[in-house]
């Protein structure tokens, strides 16, 4: 099937005059088009992270020497974002005409209603990928604690019957382990497992590995270390959101700038009337166009009216930082003018 697309400055619609409200089956004998209008689709990717502290957290700097989130949260970033321009019909500019025998000649109409050509450029998106904002991660590299000892005397006082007199007390009592006793266990296996690992990869052990089984040693030695970490710095469960959402431009609005959508760090992207997420602006400058000199005259017969499209420079950004910019033609915001084909 050939690939019609809709004309950028030649004829848009056959009329007289507006259709208004009035469609083909009523006007028997009639051409009914509509003028274009363009929809900028936005195609967003993020990231939404449900993350969960590890229980030692506020321990992992005295025994790991590494900073931990200590508290659970949800946070979104944008992953990617596609920017693409799409023609459609404007439902408020429909018009009719009786072209008679130049109707065929003129243009043929696509499924919009749109008089349709086979040139123009529609459907081609620029698209930006946000790289991951993760800083250095130092959790799992160091073999040896980050602990060490220093000897130091304790002495308690006996009063005698002449004097007090230092002597050593010993008394053991079965109590239940701190929180803290547990983390500097775990990360004592830690430590463990990280120069198990260094000796079996140096050769520097009694049992021999080779071949699948060093490879399997080494796997189930870092799966153990990852488990033992995550009691330090928790985990994250990632959930990929994909949503597309749609700006349509007004002319008569004052400002041209639109929120496209918005991002809620627990829901992801939301729609733009959604006040509980921060809104990512779109914002369109159209190029400025001198004025024609010349004098319109006076057409006679038939009229043919189209949509000179103006040129915009489409930026979205998040209020603060530049995220994407491309430049397209926007339809509903150029200039309507006509074309005599008739006597």
């Amino acid at each position: 099937m050939k690939n019609f697309k809709t004309l950028a400055v030649s004829c848009l619609a056959l009329t007289f005059s507006p259709a208004l409200g009035l469609s083909a089956q009523d006007l028997p004998g009639t051409m009914s088009y509509a003028l274009p209008q363009t929809t900028i689709s936005l195609e967003v990717e993020a990231v939404i992270e449900h993350f969960y502290a590890g229980p030692y957290a506020k321990y992992a700097q005295k025994y790991l020497g590494v900073q931990a989130r200590e508290a659970n949260g949800t946070t979104t970033h944008i992953s990617s974002i596609k920017m693409t321009p799409y023609i459609e019909a404007d439902q408020t500019q429909r018009y009719y005409v009786n072209a008679g025998k130049d109707a065929a000649s003129l243009a043929a109409l696509s499924a919009q209603g749109l008089i349709a050509v086979s040139d123009g450029s529609f459907g081609k998106g620029s698209e930006f990928r946000f790289a991951s904002a993760s800083g250095a991660d130092f959790a799992d590299k160091g073999v040896s604690s980050n602990l060490t000892s220093e000897a130091t005397m304790l002495y308690r006082g006996v009063k005698g019957e002449e004097s007090f007199n230092r002597v050593a007390v010993q008394q053991n009592m079965v109590v239940q382990k701190s929180l803290e006793q547990r983390a500097q266990e775990a990360a004592d296996m830690i430590f463990n497992l990280r120069k198990k690992r260094v000796q079996i990869v140096t050769g520097d052990t009694d049992a021999t590995y080779s071949g699948e089984a060093m490879g399997s040693a080494l796997a189930e030695i870092s799966a153990l270390e990852k488990e033992y970490m995550s009691m330090f710095i928790g985990y994250s469960d990632l959930q990929t959101q994909k949503i597309k959402c749609d700006v349509v431009p007004v002319r008569d609005q004052k400002t041209q700038t639109y929120v496209a959508f918005r991002v809620s760090d627990t829901d992801g992207v939301v729609s733009a009337d959604n006040m509980s997420g921060k809104p990512y602006l779109l914002e369109l400058v159209p190029q400025n166009v001198s004025a024609s000199q010349g004098k319109a005259a006076a057409a006679k017969g038939t009229t043919v009216i189209y949509r000179i499209p103006a040129i915009c420079t489409v930026k979205l950004s998040d209020g603060v930082s530049l995220l994407l910019q491309d430049r397209m033609p926007v339809y509903q915001l150029g200039t309507v003018s006509y074309y005599p084909i008739g006597k």
